[in-house]
């Protein structure tokens, strides 16, 4: 109790409420993005009519998890995250909320959330929110101060949330359905050139955290924009692959190519001159790209096929 009184009384003089703490302490923009790439797994891989319990559980139990796993990442890089000007003012390297609490918090989250994903969904759906939590925290997390290679790693995790939606709405004979791959590989492909962005933007702070980021260790930035430029050409090809295989009709196919074309472009500018406006312009460009993909997607949809 006196930790917890602490932790309020000098949020107070922080102008930061409670609330705007844990916010941050689950990453609530990060988690609500996660959120919005399960619901379209969940809407894609639905019969009708759709079952909003099961929805609303699956919301529920895999916000829970995200946030979980958002707050242990901040547990074990606190020591990190006080040395980059981007991260320092987050609650636990401030000191805001203490390491114990946090860890509480993170524990009962992902209980919780991965009890309601039980219950309510199936172990299937569970299973692969328990694998999405163990690899981003205990995996993707440690690789960050060891291997260059920890992009890609985290990608994995990072792309799992909407089969996490297909496995929760499908029926077990459609579980794995080819359709529900393609949404992880848009994911997954659409990660790379957006942390490539971000650690070159933030290759500074990056380096002072002692983090093996590939734009750390690559002073032009070539391998760095060239990586980029790679996985968007990969975004732009599996992209597609939703129109290919039946799912949505001929709107998207011109929806995704428009888009893909888009991001190969920045990806490309930044590949040939690697600066911080062109990381900029990709990372916006990123930002945009995933919200009307998904969008798209859930305006073609063609057939529901879990039917």
């Amino acid at each position: 109790m006196k930790t917890a009184a602490t932790t309020i009384s000098v949020s107070v003089s922080d102008d930061r409420s409670l609330l705007s703490l844990y916010s941050e302490l689950v990453k609530f923009r990060l988690t609500s993005l996660v959120l919005v790439t399960a619901a379209v797994g969940f809407y894609m891989g639905s019969a009708a009519p759709m079952d909003y319990t099961r929805l609303l559980a699956l919301l529920g139990g895999t916000a829970l998890v995200a946030g979980a796993a958002a707050v242990f990442n901040q547990l074990l890089e606190r020591d990190a995250d006080a040395k980059m000007v981007r991260t320092a003012n987050r609650p636990i390297p401030s000191g805001l909320i203490q390491p114990e609490i946090a860890f509480v918090v993170g524990i009962l989250m992902a209980i919780s959330g991965l009890a309601l994903l039980l219950i309510f969904n199936n172990q299937l759906c569970a299973g692969i929110g328990a694998i999405t939590f163990v690899a981003y925290v205990f995996i993707y997390t440690p690789l960050k101060r060891v291997t260059t290679l920890n992009t890609i790693i985290g990608a994995v995790p990072g792309a799992l949330p909407p089969l996490m939606g297909w496995t929760a709405a499908a029926s077990p004979e459609q579980a794995f359905h080819i359709n529900g791959w393609s949404l992880v590989a848009i994911l997954f492909f659409w990660q790379l050139p957006h942390f490539m962005a971000i650690s070159w933007m933030h290759r500074e702070d990056y380096s002072k955290a002692g983090f093996a980021m590939l734009a750390v260790k690559d002073q032009t930035g070539m391998v760095t924009g060239r990586h980029a430029l790679c996985h968007a050409i990969g975004t732009l090809t599996v992209s597609l692959c939703p129109f290919l295989f039946g799912m949505n009709s001929s709107p998207y196919f011109f929806g995704a190519l428009l888009l893909g074309v888009a991001y190969v472009i920045f990806a490309f500018r930044f590949s040939r001159e690697p600066n911080l406006v062109n990381a900029k312009s990709l990372f916006y460009c990123s930002i945009l790209y995933l919200p009307v993909i998904f969008g798209i997607l859930v305006l073609t949809k063609t057939k529901f096929i879990a039917e």
